[in-house]
């Protein structure tokens, strides 16, 4: 097929990770062009690319459509205008999740997408994941009877939340978003693609437990520099990010940190940037712990955990069926048949690990392939996130907030019993 062409917005990690599938294979895609503020960032993709550079969105779409399909990955704050843009100028979309910080702009922006008729997908990457192909194969194939109830957990890693939730640009609501959206919102999307059905009424609980200065050790430093609680904290930057560094893994999270990898640049980043703030004294206020309860269309219940207090590495599900279970952990799915008393386990293959910096467990590299196939074929059916679907999982992390902080129960579609 004939290479599909992308300007990337943004190209911060996100952004730069789908420039860096697109240079990897030039018989699907080649950038045409990147438009970031920092031109730091854009030069080297560009270059790599043959590109233009553009110094924003704006001077991008000024020019018309002058590629095939966007790439979206701007801050969550700055999908809106762009993404109505675009879609007007009539280039087909992949945009980051969240869609939006606020439900008008969700419905906006896929309202925009449906007028325009282009081809839009949402990087909810894990519906895209083989492991979530096994999983669902297994669902569907009914092997386990009728879904009665699942329990889901996510966990962040108390290192992660330290550094993106913390520390980092998705520390603050106003900044960003509320949590579940910024970090969960793959999860509740995933819940509904695996079950098959929409979620219809939430209730949720959780907050901000740990990373309070209420919480700050006598005798602590605001910076991990001067701190001599530090080496026996576990949310050292100086270890954290030292770490990487001396190991030579300089993408995700350390290229957030600094973009020279030496020692001198990065004491200098600790010494005065974000990274190097003691996480008991920054201002962050997302919730570092919620519990989202769930009822889907047709009376299956479900519950979903996301909590900082782990060590990471890849969700773990367990699945409840008339006729048997499931017990998943990124990897593995063990299936419990219980007509048979049968216990069998199917491994994935493992395609990186799950978080940013490991490609989503091959979530990010198939998504892309879905959808620069999607834009060269026309066959939308390759997209599995599309504006629909998306949205109802997006209004489905809104009212889980909504019903944490009111504490209410909140229904979202008819038909819950």
């Amino acid at each position: 097929m004939t290479p599909v062409s992308l300007a990337i917005v943004g190209a911060g990690d996100r952004g730069s990770g789908y420039a860096r599938w697109a240079l990897a294979h030039p018989h699907l895609a080649r950038i045409a062009a990147v438009a970031d503020p920092a031109a730091e960032r854009a030069r080297p993709l560009a270059e790599a690319g043959g590109a233009r550079i553009f110094a924003g969105w704006r001077d991008l779409a000024a020019e018309g459509r002058i590629a095939d399909a966007v790439v979206i990955a701007t801050q969550d704050g700055d999908h809106a205008e762009p993404a109505r843009t675009f879609a007007e100028l009539g280039y087909h979309i992949l945009i980051e999740k969240p869609l939006a910080p606020t439900e008008a702009e969700c419905r906006e922006i896929v309202a925009a997408a449906e007028r325009a008729g282009v081809i839009f997908a949402v990087c909810h990457v894990l519906r895209y994941a083989p492991y979530t192909d096994t999983v669902r194969s297994v669902v569907r194939s009914g092997q386990i009877g009728e879904i009665v109830s699942v329990q889901h957990l996510e966990p962040v890693g108390f290192w992660h939340q330290a550094h993106s939730y913390v520390r980092g640009n998705w520390r603050r609501t106003d900044q960003s978003t509320f949590m579940l959206l910024a970090k969960s919102s793959h999860d509740l999307d995933w819940l509904q693609y695996v079950v098959g059905r929409p979620i219809a009424r939430v209730s949720s609980f959780g907050g901000l437990k740990h990373f309070t200065r209420d919480n700050r050790p006598p005798g602590s430093a605001s910076r991990c520099l001067d701190c001599a609680v530090e080496p026996a904290c576990p949310y050292s930057a100086p270890r954290l990010y030292g770490g990487r560094l001396r190991e030579g893994q300089h993408g995700w999270p350390l290229s957030v940190v600094t973009r020279e990898f030496t020692e001198d640049a990065l004491t200098s980043a600790l010494r005065h940037g974000p990274y190097g703030r003691c996480v008991y004294d920054c201002d962050n206020d997302v919730v570092d712990h919620q519990v989202v309860a769930m009822e889907f269309d047709g009376g299956a219940s479900g519950v979903f955990t996301m909590t900082a207090f782990n060590a990471g590495g890849h969700r773990r599900t367990r699945i409840f069926g008339t006729h048997g279970e499931l017990e998943c952990d990124g990897e593995h799915v063990r299936v419990h048949d219980f007509r048979t008393g049968d216990v069998s386990t199917i491994t994935v293959a493992a395609t990186g690990d799950p978080t940013a910096g490991g490609g989503h467990a091959g979530g990010d590299e198939r998504l892309m392939e879905a959808f620069v196939r999607a834009v060269a074929t026309g066959e939308r059916d390759l997209i599995r996130s599309g504006p629909a679907e998306s949205l109802a999982s997006h209004l489905a992390v809104f009212a889980a907030e909504r019903a944490r902080i009111t504490q209410q129960v909140i229904p979202l579609t008819e038909g819950a019993r």
